[in-house]
């Protein structure tokens, strides 16, 4: 990373966060708020407002030069666009535009929130020094990121490695996507929590039904909670297995909240996979928990920001319509980041 400070939003379901990440990747200043998630779209804008807003009262603000942002998909890099699936107030929504207004100009970067994670780990996390590697975020949604040749590879749109989406289920359960069977159906926090439930599992005195309060349940013996986690690693392993049998990957790095379970998802996952990924060429595939933690959309984000804007200004690459968040810079410059860190 070649700039001094840069500002990273990583936009999810649950909450939206924000941060002033330096060159060294060090979060020097956070900010955090709720998702609004089935309001209307002008409300969870008003949320990424009030997120920003506390960024620039720092006194760092000064210093920075871009803005990177990581979002639930699908996202659409060429035209600064977002339509995350569990927003529906936010359909084609130019959120690129309304943030770089509300940044008073600063040119904005925009990856989906799979694609920012899968540039963290790669830059300083578990799948560096990898050439070839498969990044999932597991949480509200499950989404991915694609590590081809050594660099991000995003795709068109930004939308590469979106594992969330294969189907693993041809009869399965219909996704919000409008697909049926989808990874995320399964293996999402909430339908982690909504299978326990439905199997006879009920939460503790505190009445949490999150899938943390699930993981708990099964690292302490629950049958019910046990089997709906070994349910979403079996629809995991599936997706992994499908994306190694196509590009060849030597790592699937998992994160996100629901692999904060531990070996409770681990465990049936590796053996899961051991069932799906039987070819050769993919049979020794490692599968690792993620190191960057919950700061990965964060940096990640940071990363294609700034390494974007030296794009920019080495090859004049115009901005788009969306402000700066033309696919090329974000496919190069997220790429560069991540690869070269991976060298040192």
């Amino acid at each position: 990373m070649r700039t001094d400070l840069v500002a990273a939003l990583d936009f999810g379901g649950t909450k939206i966060a924000g941060a002033l990440v330096g060159a060294d990747g060090r979060i020097r200043v956070r900010a955090q708020r709720p998702t609004p998630a089935r309001e209307p779209g002008e409300t969870v804008m008003r949320a990424v407002e009030e997120v920003l807003a506390e960024l620039e009262a720092s006194p760092l603000w000064a210093s920075a030069v871009a803005v990177g942002i990581g979002s639930a998909g699908p996202v659409d890099a060429s035209t600064g666009t977002v339509s995350p699936i569990n927003v529906p107030g936010w359909r084609d929504f130019p959120l690129v535009e309304r943030v770089r207004e509300a940044t008073g100009g600063l040119p904005v970067t925009l990856v989906g929130d799979g694609v920012a994670m899968t540039a963290a780990e790669h830059w300083q996390g578990a799948a560096r020094g990898y050439d070839n590697a498969l990044c999932l975020v597991v949480s509200t949604g499950v989404g991915g990121g694609l590590v081809l040749g050594g660099r991000l590879h995003t795709g068109p749109t930004g939308n590469a490695g979106h594992i969330g989406h294969i189907v693993v289920d041809l009869d399965g359960d219909p996704c919000a996507c409008g697909g049926r069977g989808c990874v995320e159906r399964i293996a999402s926090g909430p339908y982690i929590a909504r299978r326990a439930l439905d199997g006879g599992w009920r939460p503790g005195p505190d009445g949490d039904t999150t899938a943390a309060a699930v993981a708990a349940a099964a690292h302490a013996g629950d049958p019910v909670a046990v089997a709906s986690f070994e349910r979403a690693a079996q629809a995991l392993a599936a997706g992994i297995a499908a994306t190694a049998s196509l590009v060849e990957i030597d790592i699937a790095v998992v994160g996100g909240g629901v692999a904060g379970a531990g070996e409770v998802l681990f465990a049936p996952l590796r053996r899961a996979l051991c069932t799906y990924a039987t070819l050769s060429f993919i049979r020794d595939l490692t599968v690792v928990p993620a190191l960057t933690g919950t700061d990965a959309g964060l940096l990640g984000a940071a990363a294609a920001a700034a390494d974007a804007m030296t794009d920019t200004a080495t090859d004049a690459v115009p901005g788009g319509a969306a402000g700066g968040a033309t696919v090329d810079g974000a496919s190069r410059g997220a790429g560069r980041v991540a690869g070269d860190s991976a060298r040192d």
